[in-house]
């Protein structure tokens, strides 16, 4: 699985204590629909790409008696979608494994629906998937989010559960 980078215990993406993975690639379609350089993780386009086996993070997730779900984000896990399914599927498949798995994406779900029909399908399908939807918009209020139980900062942005 490509990476940017990982965090073995993250407080700040979900409610539950997470392992934190950083997605290697985005397009930055929220700085463009904004039509301004605004994103927050822009820097990490430039930090080094890494190649770990999804195995090595699961059993180091699996390891850890402080977190209780995985969270995809930093760019766009969505970009990378088959190593993301590939990891999910060894999880559930593999491992044993239903803890929580939540995703960050700036798409839409209408975008995830048409761009990635088959994919995603096949990814809901397995239980405790939470997904984040929606694009950073600047100079909106921030709201909780219930799903997620963090704040989001954008209005069109909200957490939903699947199985």
């Amino acid at each position: 699985m490509v990476i940017k980078s990982f965090k073995d215990d993250d407080f700040v993406n979900y409610r539950k204590p997470s392992m934190f993975i950083i997605a290697p690639h985005c397009t930055f379609k929220c700085d463009k629909e904004n039509n301004c350089l605004m994103c927050q993780n822009s820097h990490l386009v430039h930090e080094p790409t890494h190649n770990i086996e999804s195995k090595v993070l699961i059993e180091r997730y699996l390891d850890n008696p402080i977190t209780k779900a995985i969270v995809f984000g930093g760019l766009e896990p969505l970009d990378t979608f088959d190593d993301l399914l590939d990891f999910v599927k060894m999880l559930r498949e593999d491992y044993q494994c239903d803890d929580d798995v939540v995703i960050y994406t700036g798409y839409t779900e209408g975008e995830v629906g048409a761009l990635f029909y088959q994919q995603f399908n096949t990814l809901i399908q397995y239980s405790n998937i939470i997904i984040k939807f929606g694009r950073f918009r600047p100079n909106q209020t921030p709201h909780y989010d219930q799903v997620l139980g963090v704040n989001l900062i954008s209005d069109n942005q909200y957490g939903k559960r699947y199985n």
